[in-house]
């Protein structure tokens, strides 16, 4: 084993979405510099490249390296993770071995195992492969496995490498509250953020995922630390509409590719196959949340915040 790494500090870190252009939908660059300069401007802890909603799937070898490298470049001091598609061993520890020497931090690893010695030993022999730490995470979802918390979190502990675990199997609060209690290990929520008031007061240290406004998110975890729970909920109910309706099943990365457009972040908010765009039916209704956002006087002060209506 390489040894322990330090963990993951509490707050935000954004998943980020890889914005495509062009009739061949290659990666754009300069839009993925955006995103990042987004969330430097709003304060996050570090950002992840390569996400689940990062479409890392729908990319090629070549194309994993150009965005990771982009990200790093752009991103300077805020650390990079790195997300990875593969659940078999040999082809993750290649995917890592790659990612660290794109410019990654750490690695984003998929728990693809419920039996707690394989995944101990797959979570060692990927950080021993690439010589970084391990953010574990549980996304059955994409996996279509389902690990009983104390399962996870003894495995995690075990292995020496993981760094943070990332809670995604609803209902999370539950499962967050398991984990914290039962390892020290932070644990942050995801799923964008739909569960994150529910999730810091299970024991969260914040969230590792995507939102097209993620200064809401920061502003959400800063006023946990700072005022307790009251606080934070005032922070938070202003973008929760926007969280909700972000969330969708099948549609959630089409309207967060499509809000950073009228951001002004990215140029196209294209899906690559199979996903599907943002129909036409919702535009209205994004319509209706980002002029709420734009007339709050309670988010039009926030870091990075702007919107076209």
């Amino acid at each position: 084993m390489t040894g322990t790494f330090p963990p993951l500090a509490p707050g935000v870190w954004g998943i980020l979405a890889t914005p495509f252009r062009g009739p061949d939908l290659a990666v754009d660059t300069a839009s993925l510099e955006r995103l990042v300069g987004l969330y430097r401007r709003v304060g996050a802890r570090g950002v992840v490249a390569l996400g689940v909603l990062g479409e890392a799937a729908r990319l090629d070898s070549a194309e994993r390296e150009l965005v990771l490298e982009t990200v790093a470049a752009a991103a300077g001091d805020l650390p990079v993770v790195a997300g990875m598609s593969a659940t078999a061993t040999a082809p993750a520890m290649e995917e890592a071995r790659r990612a660290v020497r794109c410019g990654a931090q750490a690695c984003m690893v998929l728990v693809p195992t419920a039996e707690r010695v394989q995944l101990v030993d797959h979570l060692r022999r990927i950080s021993d492969a690439a010589g970084c730490g391990i953010v574990v995470q549980d996304h059955p979802l994409s996996t279509g496995i389902t690990i009983p918390a104390p399962v996870l979190a003894a495995a995690a502990s075990e292995s020496g490498v993981a760094v943070a675990i990332k809670a995604e199997a609803p209902p999370t609060p539950p499962t967050v509250d398991v984990l914290s209690r039962e390892s020290d290990i932070p644990v942050f929520g995801g799923l964008g953020g739909v569960g994150l008031l529910d999730e810091l007061l299970a024991g969260a240290s914040g969230a590792i995922t995507g939102f097209a406004f993620p200064e809401g998110l920061v502003a959400t975890v800063d006023a946990w630390w700072n005022g307790g729970f009251e606080a934070a909920r005032s922070a938070y109910l202003p973008w929760l509409p926007l969280v909700v309706f972000e969330g969708q099943v099948k549609f959630g990365l089409a309207i967060r590719k499509e809000t950073l457009l009228r951001r002004g972040l990215i140029e196209d908010p294209r899906v690559r196959a199979p996903g599907v765009g943002m129909p036409e039916e919702l535009s209205a209704v994004l319509d209706a949340h980002l002029a709420a956002l734009s007339a709050d006087a309670q988010v039009r002060g926030a870091p990075g915040f702007a919107v076209a209506v």
